[in-house]
């Protein structure tokens, strides 16, 4: 089999998976956006601060896909097992600390972020009913992290595809209310996405309690170990925090957003949404990538791991290049299909033809992510992260925005920017071949 073939065997339920979170985002969007500008910028103001909290989620469960796919490229099951269960572990602690630090952060953050008064009632609301569900999102993580490092993506997303089918049929049912259930607005958005996050850990957590090959949680391998914590730390807390810096790069981006109005505030939400499709087949070979360079360098085969990057930025090209083209020609109807308010369009209409070509740079750099987090060379990851969000965006957005007076273009000439210098930072340090030997002699 090519290296093309199984980067696309594992690439194409990933992509899918990615897809159905889009779509899952994109329900409350749609739903939200009949009821006014405000309350589709609800969940657009929060979303920042909840994918701040969760990216130590996603840095900490990248730890133990790195751990499996490595162990399993040297062919030792037994330790595979016992690294999934001590990500278990650490994914437990952290939602319980997360989850509260949003509670307790959640108004004075919005405020921070100069979020209209209009939109803080309906944020605040949202926010606060999302960030309760947020321990099952975690549960999901440590499915989808664990499986996609033995090559199994498709078990995620058949879970993942329920919960949003799930979140399908409660959002209208919870926004505006059908027979003796009330209308919530804003508050049935959230709630709907909490009781199908709900579902999905408990199938998640079903799952991994009757096993797959050798992952199976068992209560003998969930006591803590502190060698193994400290691995899982080393490896995933790069990641986490620079992806963590990085979003919150794009909660303080959001607030020069915010002193736009709603319009804009409605455009870059829908905006992000929209741009997140584009950024789909990135994301699936990204997972990819993760395994096989895993697996290739836990073997020992550091020629095979090269390939594999080398196949799966071919793939990006073709699979992300020809949508973003058609992006920029419709992207105003894409945002008028969300949102009726015309200033929102023309902004997004905008938006897509400054963004979208260099999104596909930004899906390059994501690929190239995935080798060196299957190499656990996360360290790069971070530094990459917080040069593309406070290095380059978020001062370049400022200057054009006060300094120029250049308005809501600002915000996409410093995602311009900023993508293309991350992409070519990103692949000058692949051609450098250090990420190959990230681990050293660690003992796995």
């Amino acid at each position: 089999m090519t290296e093309a073939r199984r980067i696309l065997r594992i690439a194409a339920p990933a992509m899918a998976g990615s897809l159905v979170e889009t779509l899952y985002n994109l329900t409350d969007a749609f739903f939200l956006g009949k009821l006014g500008s405000a309350e589709i910028s609800a969940p657009s103001v929060s979303t920042s601060l909840v994918f701040f909290l969760i990216i130590f989620a996603t840095g900490l469960s990248g730890a133990g896909t790195t751990l499996i796919a490595q162990v399993k490229g040297r062919g030792d099951a037994e330790r595979m097992n016992f690294y999934m269960n001590q990500t278990a572990v650490i994914l437990a602690a952290a939602s319980g600390v997360l989850t509260l630090s949003g509670l307790v952060l959640a108004r004075p953050i919005l405020r921070l972020l100069n979020t209209p008064p209009e939109v803080l009632g309906p944020a605040l609301t949202y926010l606060r009913i999302v960030l309760g569900g947020m321990p099952f999102m975690f549960a999901y993580f440590l499915l989808q992290s664990s499986f996609s490092a033995i090559g199994d993506t498709v078990t995620p997303l058949k879970v993942h595809l329920t919960a949003v089918l799930a979140n399908l049929v409660l959002d209208p049912l919870l926004i505006f209310g059908f027979g003796p259930i009330p209308a919530l607005s804003v508050a049935g958005a959230a709630v709907a996405t909490v009781l199908s996050q709900g579902l999905g850990a408990f199938l998640s957590l079903r799952i991994l309690a009757k096993g797959r090959g050798p992952l199976r949680l068992r209560p003998a391998l969930l006591r803590p170990d502190p060698k193994a914590a400290a691995l899982i730390l080393r490896i995933g807390l790069p990641s986490s925090v620079g992806q963590a810096l990085s979003a919150l790069g794009f909660t303080v981006l959001q607030g020069v957003v915010n002193l736009f109005g709603t319009g804009a505030i409605a455009a870059f939400g829908v905006g992000n949404r929209l741009i997140g499709l584009f950024d789909l087949p990135a994301h699936g070979l990204s997972v990819a990538t993760t395994t096989l360079v895993g697996q290739a360098l836990g073997a020992r085969d550091e020629d095979r791991a090269a390939r594999v990057v080398g196949s799966a930025l071919r793939l990006c090209l073709v699979l992300v290049g020809l949508p973003l083209a058609a992006s920029v020609a419709f992207g105003g109807h894409l945002v008028r299909f969300f949102v009726a308010d015309p200033e929102a369009v023309a902004v997004g209409d905008l938006m897509f033809k400054v963004v979208a070509p260099s999104v596909l740079f930004f899906c390059l750099y994501l690929v190239l992510s995935g080798a060196f987090q299957g190499a656990g060379d996360t360290r790069v990851i971070m530094v990459l992260s917080v040069v593309r969000l406070w290095i380059v965006r978020v001062p370049l957005a400022y200057a054009l925005a006060f300094l120029a007076g250049m308005g809501p273009m600002s915000i996409w000439i410093a995602m311009f920017v900023s993508n293309l210098a991350t992409a070519l930072a990103g692949l000058a340090w692949f051609r450098g071949g250090r990420w190959r030997k990230a681990l050293g002699t660690a003992e796995l």
